[in-house]
């Protein structure tokens, strides 16, 4: 039975036109709340829990929500919990499955909650634990570019412009150049998951619940920061702050993104700066030779689908007038499919710069002498000569060199 029938439908045949407006209007969520599903179920007995405390629900009846919302992710981790097509979403899912089990107290478990506030609160807690592995991802990718610079900082490096030799670089700082990078983007996820970790449960479809609920209690049980008090704010920051989180993870894998173009140059034969492990590599189906660099190329391109995500949340809430709107659902495909991509590229980005080796030799065959040209012109520049007499005094002296070579 769906949440909203009133009076509930009798049940009658499969009508086709019924079949194919419930399969467009419940969309990827029946698959989208499996994997939801601990996070709703977490909510659920928090929400029981506070009725049972302000005298909404007996002592017995909360025991017995609680023991069924446990039963249920016991099925779910077991893979046997089902989400059909005709429940809509994983909230309706629960709710028939408590009716079932627990009688008349399943019929209360929504008493002052919409599924407004329950699928909104299931993704701030969902997407708490995706931050904070994030979080960990990025912290490992800087560990491990602080353990390049510790090892091999000192080696030499030519740095470029216009991808053409410029000037003297070294491993460590091109190394700490993106640990810098990766740090400034930890703090910007930080911005981002602040906002992220307030509670609206509690907010009702977006307007309060007239009841005297306890919000606080939910908030500390369910391990959220703060309590997010207006409900029509609560309403109105979904799809805002998805947004902004997915800003900040696009943000870090765009840096991943040049990163990765910096490594597929400097592992090419004929630069050979760096080295990765085989298993980082892939072959061709045609020809014998080749090692390619797939998983860097990968991970340069999975900024864009991140990035993607963050203008599908964007666009989604656009021209919207206050409160909750079906529109809203297409943000949580584009949010978890976002948290999830940007994860694993994290994860592996960390993984690449953990396994990668510096070629010492390549790197100082390639300190060739234009590197040095600026140096030089600044000492002249030290003995008195105007920087522009230096300059002209360099290039010509390296036009000749060439013109002999």
């Amino acid at each position: 039975m769906k949440l909203w029938q009133n009076p509930p439908a009798a049940v009658a045949p499969p009508d086709p036109l019924t079949e194919r407006i419930e399969q467009f209007t419940a969309g990827a969520d029946p698959i989208l709340d499996l994997e939801l599903l601990p996070w709703d179920g977490l909510a659920s007995k928090a929400h029981a829990r506070m009725l049972a405390k302000v005298g909404l629900l007996s002592q017995e009846e909360a025991a017995a929500l609680i023991a069924g919302l446990d039963g249920i992710l016991a099925l779910h981790r077991r893979g046997e919990f089902t989400i059909s097509r005709a429940d809509e979403d994983g909230h309706t899912a629960i709710e028939n499955h408590l009716v079932q089990r627990c009688g008349e107290a399943g019929l209360k478990i929504h008493t002052g909650r919409s599924r407004n506030d329950q699928v909104l609160t299931a993704l701030r807690l969902y997407s708490k634990e995706r931050t904070s592995a994030c979080t960990a991802a990025l912290q490992g990718i800087i560990a491990a570019l602080e353990a390049l610079i510790a090892a091999q900082g000192a080696v030499l490096l030519p740095g470029y412009t216009h991808t053409r030799k410029a000037m003297p670089s070294s491993v460590g700082m091109w190394a700490g150049a993106w640990r810098d990078a990766f740090a400034e983007d930890l703090d910007l996820l930080g911005h981002a998951a602040g906002l992220i970790d307030q509670n609206p449960l509690g907010t009702g479809a977006g307007y309060g619940v007239p009841l005297p609920l306890d919000r606080e209690m939910t908030t500390a049980e369910l391990g959220f920061a703060r309590v997010l008090y207006n409900p029509i704010h609560a309403q109105n920051s979904r799809g805002k702050y998805e947004g902004i989180l997915l800003h900040a993870l696009a943000v870090a894998l765009a840096d991943i993104n040049r990163m990765a173009s910096d490594l597929i140059l400097f592992t090419m034969p004929g630069f050979d700066y760096f080295t990765l492990p085989g298993v980082f590599m892939t072959g061709s189906s045609i020809m014998p030779q080749k090692k390619n660099p797939d998983v860097l190329e990968l991970l340069r391109a999975r900024y864009h689908e991140v990035a993607a995500c963050e203008a599908q949340l964007r666009t989604a809430t656009v021209n919207l007038i206050s409160g909750y709107h079906r529109d809203l659902q297409s943000t949580k495909e584009a949010l978890m499919r976002g948290l999830g991509t940007a994860l694993e590229t994290l994860e592996m980005a960390a993984l690449v710069v953990q396994n990668l080796r510096v070629n010492e030799e390549a790197c100082r065959s390639a300190m060739t002498d234009e590197l040095y040209a600026t140096a030089d012109a600044y000492e002249l520049v030290q003995q008195g000569v105007p920087f522009r007499e230096a300059y002209r005094i360099i290039a010509a002296r390296f036009r000749q060199e060439q013109k002999n070579d």
